[in-house]
């Protein structure tokens, strides 16, 4: 389901989708103050209901669950130019290939320099687990985390105004 606030913005400036079921809270709501400061539309995509500040720069879009759905979703709407903020590196690539911007939570841009390599590693761990061998999970997320993800969103935003 699609839920526009009332009275949002139709531009066709760039706008942030959020690939929100594995979006930390605190990284969307760094994403909720900055729309508001920056005036840009931020759009949350997920197979459940998120909750959303009363903003009309901010929304969400449910979609049904299954594998790549909201992934789809992202790529079938985004505009060269655009930002998505994603863990997940098939969908990074997607997004690069279609001129959109890829930045992950922590603040780690994905590039056409590096998103070959990215493939690479995240294939081999999913071979690595299929085999049963235990590669553990993500790193604990820190404030340097937040703050590289913060800085990394301004110079998003510096290079559209």
């Amino acid at each position: 389901m699609d839920h526009p606030p009332a009275g949002a913005p139709e531009t066709a400036q760039q706008r942030i989708w959020v690939d929100a079921d594995a979006c930390p809270g605190v990284i969307r709501e760094i994403l909720f103050r900055a729309a508001e400061r920056a005036r840009v539309e931020v759009t949350l995509v997920a197979n459940q209901w998120l909750r959303t500040p009363g903003s009309r720069y901010v929304r969400s879009i449910q979609v049904p669950a299954g594998l790549d759905v909201a992934d789809n979703e992202i790529v079938r709407r985004l505009q060269p130019g655009d930002l998505v903020v994603t863990q997940d590196i098939p969908l990074a690539a997607l997004v690069l290939e279609k001129g959109g911007v890829a930045l992950n939570p922590r603040g780690d841009l994905y590039t056409p320099d590096n998103i070959a390599q990215r493939l690479s590693m995240r294939n081999f761990m999913d071979e690595l687990r299929g085999a049963g061998v235990q590669t553990g999970g993500p790193p604990v997320f820190h404030a340097r985390d937040r703050q590289a993800f913060a800085n990394q969103l301004d110079a998003w935003l510096a290079r559209r105004r």
